[in-house]
């Protein structure tokens, strides 16, 4: 009877002496999982943080631009002009008044009246608060029917887009249009002139070959570094050449 009380009592005293062990590696890993829900917690939060704040970025950017292209789209200077600003897809065209005969890359002279009207309105939109900001270039891009090679268009439809430039720069292209050298300057830097051959095609061939304008802006993680602009090495003031 003593002996198996003797059992009872050593078997007692070796659940308790492992009591304590397994007490301590349950804290420890309930130390451990609160310590991992914790920094999940924090690590979330930063995240979510940083996606709120992207996003409100993303949105004043937006809001931004469409002020930019709004004030150019309502300015009255435009009013009486054939010109329409899409502030959706950041483009301007002339309509009929932007349009070229077949095979010809001379713009027509109401072309180049609403060209005169609009440009310095754009000038003026880049040089605001938010134009110096986000306004990056101006593509003018040149288009064409579909009668033709490709190559063959392409090239014609380059020299569209170059006869606005030059029309831009050149006083013999356009008497009318009174620019500084500041402004002629800030063209150079801003507008870019670029052929698409018959690609974006419209519905009738006398409506695919015009011109337009393509509004560029920069993204949130751009450097808005001068030395990063284009600039004018299409088309430069002496290769411009009126026609015979």
């Amino acid at each position: 009877m003593f002996g198996n009380n003797r059992y009872a009592k050593k078997h007692r005293s070796k659940d308790e002496g492992e009591k304590p062990f397994w007490i301590s590696f349950a804290d420890l890993m309930t130390a451990l999982m609160t310590l991992f829900l914790v920094v999940m917690a924090v690590s979330l939060m930063v995240v979510t943080k940083k996606i709120n704040e992207a996003t409100q970025a993303e949105k004043e950017r937006s809001s931004e631009i469409l002020d930019i292209c709004t004030s150019i789209k309502d300015d009255p200077t435009l009013k009486d002009q054939l010109v329409t600003v899409d502030c959706k897809e950041n483009r301007i065209n002339f309509g009929e008044a932007g349009r070229f005969g077949h095979n010809d890359y001379r713009l027509n002279p109401e072309g180049i009246k609403a060209l005169s009207a609009l440009v310095p309105v754009v000038l003026d939109a880049a040089n605001s608060e938010n134009g110096k900001k986000w306004f990056k270039q101006i593509v003018i891009e040149g288009f064409t029917d579909t009668d033709g090679s490709y190559l063959y268009n392409l090239n014609l439809s380059l020299r569209r887009s170059e006869w606005v430039m030059c029309s831009l720069l050149d006083p013999k292209f356009n008497p009318e249009l009174n620019l500084t050298a500041a402004q002629k300057n800030q063209i150079k830097q801003l507008f870019l002139a670029g052929g698409v051959s018959f690609n974006a095609a419209k519905d009738s061939k006398e409506a695919s070959r015009r011109v337009e304008l393509r509004m560029q802006f920069y993204g949130l993680k751009e450097q808005e570094d001068i030395e990063d602009q284009p600039t004018f090495d299409a088309v430069s003031v002496e290769s411009c050449q009126l026609p015979r």
